[in-house]
């Protein structure tokens, strides 16, 4: 998943041209990745491929600790079964590890950061608990979020 925080900004808000740009950079992967290996992708599923990349990109969907295959159907304007399709087939994954994967870089971020204590870091990354939080973050990075801390050699505060 090359997009993962594509040149994000902490920006409130999204341009046109940043869309624009990551429609792009997702339709040049899509022809690269899996239209030439299927004549099966389809047109709409490259569009819902896009729509998923920029909820989760740009907008950051994935920090709402409630976002389900619904809602995210629901802000794409299609149908659940197409976004599961489409998550399923081109991510590799199902709805729940994209997201956790999300999250988990974007923890991964705030640990670096300093920006905030260690027990805030799952609530502002999009976990609904501590729990469901360390077993994500241990099963992608093979360490405890503490550890990951050591390994970077940040001196934040780890206060739990």
């Amino acid at each position: 998943m090359e997009y993962l925080f594509l040149r994000r900004r902490q920006a409130s808000s999204t341009s046109d041209r940043q869309k624009e740009l990551l429609y792009r950079a997702a339709g040049r992967e899509w022809v690269a990745r899996f239209a030439s290996v299927s004549d099966d992708s389809r047109t709409i599923d490259c569009t819902i491929y896009k729509g998923i990349l920029y909820q989760l990109e740009m907008q950051q969907a994935f920090l709402d600790p409630s976002l389900s295959l619904r809602k995210l159907s629901m802000l794409l304007e299609t149908n659940q079964t197409y976004v599961s399709r489409v998550v399923n087939r081109y991510f590799g994954c199902n709805l729940k590890e994209l997201l956790n994967t999300y999250r988990v870089e974007y923890a991964k971020e705030l640990l670096r950061s300093g920006s905030c204590l260690l027990r805030e870091v799952p609530a502002r990354s999009g976990f609904g608990s501590k729990s469901p939080f360390y077993l994500a973050f241990v099963r992608r990075t093979g360490m405890t979020p503490k550890r990951y801390l050591a390994y970077e050699g940040n001196p934040m505060k780890q206060t739990n």
